[in-house]
């Protein structure tokens, strides 16, 4: 299961628990398109709960899109992950690298506290 909700006029959430279906993937990868043309200077905190790599069709959808993708990506300045897996994080980390104009920064699955206010900073 893969969810979007717009939280705040800048704060978009997502959730991701077990296995992201094709459609699944559509549905999110079309909502986020939507709920991110108004943004300006936007936080993700997208909390990830027993993961599991999505279907191959599900990631050729996400493939497909990519450039549209990093496009949007310019509206956000942040986005907190959670997560209890460490090589997810490791991961968010590396993508925090790559993408500039981003910062990306994982926490425990337990910490959305914490997570919050970094993303308030």
């Amino acid at each position: 299961m893969l969810t979007i909700t717009k939280s705040a006029p800048n704060r978009l959430d997502m959730e991701l628990q077990g296995k992201v279906t094709t459609e699944e993937m559509q549905d999110v990868l079309d909502r986020f398109v939507t709920l991110s043309k108004e943004i300006e200077h936007g936080k993700i905190l997208y909390a990830i709960h027993d993961f599991d790599f999505p279907s191959l069709d599900a990631i050729m959808v996400k493939l497909s899109r990519l450039p549209e993708l990093f496009g949007l990506l310019k509206r956000f300045d942040r986005i907190a992950i959670l997560t209890d897996k460490r090589w997810l994080q490791k991961v968010a980390a590396l993508e925090g690298f790559l993408i500039p104009g981003l910062e990306i920064k994982a926490f425990d699955i337990d910490k959305k506290i914490e997570a919050e206010a970094w993303l308030e900073r």
